[in-house]
């Protein structure tokens, strides 16, 4: 087939020279500019080497024009007259030619995702392709340019970073930071991928970065193909971790860069041993299934934020359990997991007309991943879903639902619609909060679980919209100005809000009653078990002290109630009067999910009035059983 297209090749550049491509339709041309914005599609087309060139094997891989349009154009040999040109077209989100540089692909797909994971979403990059198409040299370049821009300083706040590099050989897993020692890729109890046995850096500078990403690229498992002399026969997959100690209890973010194992055309692949046949299979396996995966999330997420959250549309299928590479991902694809992710894949071509084959089989595979979401049609907005507000309708219900002092809206939603700021990741929902002057770290975590609930709410209504009537009126959307129903007083057993009506105008200090939820200035007896003191001191009101008995003592055996035993009061001695008033309570403890609480019935202490601060309204959530701040 080579002697072919070199005994041909004079005619094959006649034909590309007059190749014309076909218009394209109205549907084609509006579906290329309607992709998902959670996942990007791009192809980089490496130079031709300096061999394929001296073969006399023309190009066969082009861009069209200024386009995402890749044209491809092979020989076809016919039974009788001369060669024909077979041309294929692949549409893309983003294309970069044969002489673009790492730097410039780098601030288009990836410099987006650093400050995507540095303010604690999930970032994915994927790079794809033929073995020999310019893999490992695109990650590589990328991997430098990734640790120069977390290390510069120019991002905002403070974190530390932490970076692993694990190789997937087959179904086993090496750490390339440990001298390619053997680790295991297992799921703990709360269905999370731990590396168990990988080392985790702190990285506090870029030669320190860089000396990592050597090191790694040493100890990778390479072999000579047709191709490639040095070709990856395995995944690379660097995980970079950035914690927040501003927000310990929220989830860190993360960045993989994933250098997937080259894929091998029929011809590559003639020498082989059986050994060597094996590794291709397995190789070949995993990019099918991770190609179902990246898909099936995708299609996942665009449902959810649809107007009807999906219920039209057939439920995508994510495979991520089929392959050891997507489930050491897992948590990029599980769509059970409510982490914002963000995902590029550059697809790597080899233009020499030699390798057609591969290239189209690499253009057909990155065509597949790219999902493309119908344009929405104008939906109609529903002041209790979130999904069909605009910015000006967001901003009002932030306004009027953030808590005492309201969250700034312009901060925490510049530009974002309602769908937009569902998929902020949570940490940089709350580190937007904070900003606004007096918005404390509880109702910052508060006012994201109650915008989130109502979501997740909104998902269980009926299709049938409410009328204006039962709808509250919210600035910059329609409806009636009739306020929404008031909760009924079971309805409102569920929370620690005063069920009495006008309440909330009366200081709380005034009103204290069993099952009232405080925040306090903690007393040295309680301080002392360091253990169970959360972040922030809150109690539940049971009594006051003195409604218990002499033999009642709180959790460090200290009398509640002593009364006046023993010496008798002097008379005119009024210092018991002066005493402030004490109430027994009891603990809130911090649950094991964010942002959650439970009541610990039995350990309770004496709270001065005094000490109280503030009232805070816990509401229950049956789902979870723990407890979650209200605002």
């Amino acid at each position: 087939m080579e002697e072919f297209m070199l005994e041909n090749a004079d005619r094959y550049k006649t034909l590309v020279n007059g190749f014309k491509p076909a218009p394209a339709s109205k549907k084609a041309a509006s579906e290329t500019t309607s992709a998902s914005s959670d996942i990007i599609v791009a192809t980089r087309i490496r130079p031709m080497l300096a061999d394929e060139t001296t073969a006399g094997f023309p190009e066969s891989v082009f861009r069209r024009g200024d386009t995402n349009t890749v044209d491809i154009h092979e020989l076809r040999r016919p039974v009788r007259g001369l060669p024909t040109l077979n041309s294929s077209s692949y549409t893309v989100d983003q294309v970069f030619g044969p002489y673009t540089s790492t730097s410039t692909i780098y601030k288009s797909l990836v410099q987006p995702l650093v400050p995507w994971a540095w303010g604690g979403g999930v970032g994915t990059l994927f790079s794809y392709g033929q073995t020999g198409s310019g893999k490992t040299f695109t990650v590589s370049g990328l991997e430098r340019h990734v640790g120069d821009t977390l290390m510069s300083g120019t991002l905002e706040g403070e974190r530390k970073v932490y970076m692993c590099i694990i190789e997937l050989a087959g179904q086993t897993a090496y750490d390339l930071l440990n001298s390619r020692k053997q680790i295991s890729i297992l799921e703990d109890s709360l269905g999370t991928t731990q590396l168990a046995g990988a080392l985790e850096h702190h990285i506090t500078s870029l030669d320190s970065w860089i000396e990592y990403v050597n090191i790694a690229a040493s100890l990778r498992k390479t072999e000579s193909t047709f191709k490639n002399d040095t070709s990856s026969r395995s995944h690379a997959i660097c995980r970079i971790r950035i914690e927040n100690p501003a927000l310990p209890s929220a989830d860190d973010g993360l960045l993989y860069l994933v250098d997937l194992a080259g894929s091998e055309a029929a011809r590559d692949r003639s020498t082989h041993d059986a050994s060597r046949m094996k590794e291709a299979r397995e190789i070949n396996t995993s990019l099918s299934v991770l190609k179902d995966c990246i898909r099936g999330r995708a299609l996942i997420d665009a449902e959810a934020l649809s107007a009807d959250g999906g219920k039209q549309a057939k439920k995508a299928y994510v495979p991520f359990r089929q392959s050891t590479l997507t489930k050491t991902l897992k948590h990029v694809f599980d769509p059970a997991g409510a982490r914002s992710l963000k995902t590029v894949v550059v697809a790597c071509v080899n233009p020499c007309l030699a390798d057609v084959g591969a290239s189209k089989n690499t253009l057909r595979y990155a065509e597949l991943l790219r999902v493309v979401v119908p344009k929405a049609e104008a939906v109609e907005y529903d002041p209790f879903i979130p999904t069909t507000w605009d910015n000006a309708q967001l901003r009002a219900w932030i306004d009027t639902s953030s808590g005492t002092p309201a969250v700034s809206s312009s901060i925490l939603t510049p530009l974002e619609t309602g769908p937009q700021l569902l998929r902020l990741p949570v940490p940089e929902f709350l580190a937007r909060c904070l900003k606004t002057s007096g918005v404390s770290k509880e109702q910052a975590q508060a006012f994201q679980t109650k915008f989130w609930k109502l979501h997740i709410d909104s998902k269980k209504r009926s299709e049938s919209k409410i009328t204006s009537k039962e709808a509250p009126a919210l600035a910059g959307g329609s409806g009636s100005s009739t306020r929404e129903k008031a909760p009924s007083r079971l309805e409102l057993m569920n929370s620690s809000v005063d069920p009495e009506p006008g309440a909330a105008s009366i200081p709380f200090k005034q009103r204290i009653r069993p099952g009232m939820v405080v925040s306090y200035n903690a007393p040295p007896v309680w301080s002392s078990t360091t253990n169970l003191v959360p972040v922030k001191q809150l109690a539940v009101v049971l009594c006051p002290a003195t409604a218990v008995n002499a033999r009642v003592k709180d959790m460090q055996g200290v009398q509640v109630n002593p009364g006046t035993t023993g010496t008798e009061q002097a008379e005119g001695d009024d210092s018991e009067k002066r005493k402030p008033e004490r109430y027994l309570c009891s603990m809130v403890l911090p649950g094991i999910m964010p942002g959650s609480y439970g009541i610990g019935l039995w350990h309770q202490g004496t709270v001065d009035v005094d000490q109280m601060e503030a009232e805070v309204v816990l509401e229950y959530d049956p789902a979870t059983r723990f407890y979650y701040m209200a605002v």
